[in-house]
């Protein structure tokens, strides 16, 4: 049996890219999400529709190490390390392409009935940076 706590939340999402030649592009979103907590290690699991087609996320997050897996019309494991350069792959309907992330900060904060999650990342591919990440949650229990 598995000791799993869930609690529904509302999920502020900050996502900025700025491209190694190019415009940062920066957005927001509001999601309805959940908060999974199993054998003390936080889960944050929501939806998103982009063109049309769901996008579901889950990030396991701490303050050392974070896993962001998506999967739906995007297939995506991407860990970061604030310590190490880690390996990862994204994946469409032409492929699978490898990954490489360089994490330059990753913060995750929580207190009674919110968090937040933070992490800075250089997304590499075959070694060359492709451009810098942010992305940003903000959740509360509802």
């Amino acid at each position: 049996m598995t000791n799993e706590l869930t609690n529904n939340v509302k999920i502020k999402l900050i996502s900025s890219i700025t491209p190694t030649e190019g415009e940062e592009e920066r957005y927001e979103m509001w999601l309805h999400g959940t908060l999974v907590e199993r054998a003390g290690t936080p889960y944050i699991k929501y939806e998103e529709v982009q063109e049309d087609q769901k996008i579901e996320t889950t990030i396991k997050c701490t303050s050392k190490k974070a896993l962001i897996l998506r999967s739906g019309a995007v297939k995506m494991r991407l860990p970061l390390n604030s310590v190490a350069v880690q390996d990862g792959h994204y994946e469409n309907i032409y492929g699978q392409i490898p990954l490489q992330t360089r994490t330059t900060n990753l913060l995750f904060e929580q207190e009674e009935n919110k968090g937040r999650f933070l992490a800075n990342y250089d997304l590499l591919i075959n070694g060359a940076s492709v451009g810098h990440y942010k992305l940003e949650l903000q959740y509360q229990e509802v």
